[in-house]
Order: C-alpha cells, then structure tokens, then sequence
C-alpha cells in the first residue's frame, strides 16, 4: 500500500548541500493539499512528468489548483482533483558558499617585462550563489538526488585558472608591479566570470586573489637584485669591506705570539689595503661599464688599467703605489710588508739631507729634495 506524502521539507545539517531531491529516489505519490515547506535560504522546484512546473520562494505552500494553477491542466479532470499524483520537489540551496579555494595546478608562462620569461603561481578565494535555480537544475545538477557544494566549486576552478591566465597576459607588464594591482585584477576577474557563469544559473559573489609569485629560485634572484640596488656605490662597499677585513687581520695579528705576530698582521694589512682598492675598482669599473682605469700614468698619459701598481708604457708607479725593496712587485706606498714576499719595507735617506724617507714619498718631508722613484 502506498504511502501519501502529507508535507514536504528539506533540513540540511551539513550546510555544503546545494541541491536535495525529495523524495531521494524515483518520484513519490503526493497527496493534492500536500503542505511544501520552503524556508528562507531555499527555493523548490516542483516536478512532474520530468517537467519544471513551479519554482516555490519561502514560506508554507498548499499544493493544490488554487495556488498551482499549472497543475489544472497536469492533472486529469475525472479525477475532481483530489487523487494522489507522482511527481518530485527539489530543494535548492540560495545561501552563497564562501571561502571557495581555487589555484593553479601548474604554473602559467608569463611575458614579463622586466624579467623577461617567468612561470607565475597563483592562488585565492571565490564565493558563489545559484542565482537561478531552474536554470542550474537544468544544467549543472540533473536529476541527482544530492549535490555537494566541492563538486560544483571543482568545477569553477577550471574556469577560474583559464581567466586568471588571461587577465595576467593582457592587463599585467611586470609581476614587479602585483602588489598594486591586485584589487584592479581580481575585480575584472571576477566581471568575466559572472558573464561566463551566467549560462549555469550560478553567480560569483566575491573573488580575491591572495598571492601572484614566481617560483621560488625566481624570488632569490629577485632578493639579490634588491640587495644590489641597496648596497648603492659598489667601490665604496668592497672598500668598507676590505676596512673591516683589515681591522679582524689586525685584531689577530696583534695576538700571535713575538715577530710572527706582528709580520701576519703586516701582511694581511697590506694584503687587505692592495687586494681592497684593486678589487673594488674593477667591479666599480664593470658595474659602471668601463673598460679602462680611471687614471692616467703622470709621466705618459697612458691610460692604466683598473687595480695597476706600474704604468706598462714606462714603468712609472701609479699614485698610491711603490715597488717592494725585495721582490720589486707592486704594492701600496704606505705598506710596511709586502703583500707577495712579506719582507718588512725599510725607509731609506734623503740624498740632500740624509733625513730619513719612507717607502712612495715623492718630495723629502725635511728638505723638500726631489727625490727619484724606483723603475718597475
């Protein structure tokens, strides 16, 4: 024996269910006067005969001739319409289901300005609404007799992902310039999703986009080119460089025990002061792109390479610079050791005055005698 459906109403307890089918399976034989209970979050849509013929808002429906006049002419006249017919309600979720997550299962390759090719990574949150439930039965849900709000939001994403990549190929000239742009990105995203969702019934409610970035070995050279703009004069940092390398040399060279302290401490001094002012010229000189000293030889004009001690046309020491008493190499004027031989550089005396001179000096500091400079 039949059992007459008497009120029909749907309760769902999970809050992720967008469409429930009652009765779950089949069509049940519902009873004319039937009470449909709809609540506010909810619309029904009545079927029968697998046609639509009503959509219900909230509130308590009788379901009869009088307030479903469709049903007149659905139902046979023989019958004073009050038998028993087949048919089903579908219960469609209205409330918008938030915090949807959508992202990029592989990165989208991406024209940039500033950093030529780059593959881009994305991800964000998405709300949505069904906006109109007949239309999104008819589509998307079918004759289900539940559907889960994950099945519908999978669906989106790959409707997502296909105008994310759009939107970034013809809005956006540089990921340099995301972190402004990215209220402007997700609101045009979200105008082309609601024309392309339209077609399901379905509405976006919100759309965010959370992070733009490029993968990880990407945003380490981008640290390093920020820490090289940072930096500022490249000659003035080596030089700061070598200045605290020297003052830990000396630190330790004053530590050692006897001579053999003081002459690591000699040599690391005059290590640190040829080694500091050679290097830092020539990154000065390739990160300003020259390829030539910035000095010239006093006695030729030759033009003298970063870093050289000698001019290699005549041989004259460049400013700054001496020729060790031992081993001839090249070596700043006020060293005490040299850099390539260690031996202690002795002063020596003026030819006029016999007053003593040290290492590089040009003029006799007691009589003002000039004096003659050693050949390279």
């Amino acid at each position: 024996m039949s059992q007459f459906i008497d009120v029909i109403e749907s309760l769902d307890t999970t809050g992720d269910t967008i469409v429930s089918r009652y009765p779950a399976d089949g069509s049940g034989e519902i009873k004319m006067g039937a009470q449909l209970i709809v609540r506010e979050s909810q619309a029904a849509v009545f079927f029968r005969d697998g046609r639509a013929l009503d959509t219900f808002g909230p509130g308590r429906h009788t379901l009869s001739t009088l307030n479903v006049p469709i049903l007149t002419k659905a139902l046979s006249l023989p019958t004073g319409f009050k038998s028993p017919f087949r048919g089903e309600v579908y219960f469609v979720n209205l409330r918008t289901f938030a915090n949807q997550k959508w992202g990029t299962t592989e990165p989208i390759l991406f024209r940039d300005e500033e950093l030529q090719m780059v593959r881009l990574r994305s991800f964000g949150m998405f709300s949505f609404r069904i906006a109109n439930p007949q239309v999104f039965l008819n589509t998307l849900s079918g004759t289900v007799g539940a559907l889960q709000s994950d099945a519908v939001a999978s669906f989106f994403r790959s409707f997502i992902v296909t105008h994310v990549a759009d939107f970034l190929g013809e809005h956006l000239r540089t990921v340099l310039d995301l972190a402004q742009y990215y209220n402007e990105l997700s609101s045009g995203i979200r105008a082309h999703l609601i024309s392309d969702l339209e077609k399901y019934g379905v509405t976006v409610s919100d759309f965010k986009i959370l992070s733009i970035s490029p993968p990880d070995h990407v945003q380490e050279m981008i640290d390093k080119r920020g820490g090289m703009a940072a930096i500022g004069n490249m000659d003035n940092y080596l030089r700061y460089q070598a200045g605290q390398a020297l003052e830990k040399a000396g630190d330790s060279g004053a530590g050692g025990e006897g001579g053999a302290g003081f002459m690591g401490a000699g040599v690391g001094l005059g290590a640190g002061i040829g080694l500091g002012g050679g290097v830092a010229s020539i990154v000065s000189q390739a990160m300003s792109g020259s390829t030539s000293g910035g000095e010239t030889c006093s006695r030729c004009s030759h033009n003298l390479p970063g870093g050289a001690g000698f001019c290699p046309s005549c041989g004259t020491a460049a400013a700054g610079a001496t020729a060790c008493s031992s081993c001839r190499a090249s070596m700043p004027s006020n060293a005490n050791f040299c850099p390539q031989c260690g031996n202690r550089q002795s002063s020596r005396a003026c030819p006029s005055c016999e007053g003593e001179v040290g290492q590089g000096m040009r003029f006799c500091p007691s009589c003002g005698h000039t004096l003659e400079q050693p050949a390279g």
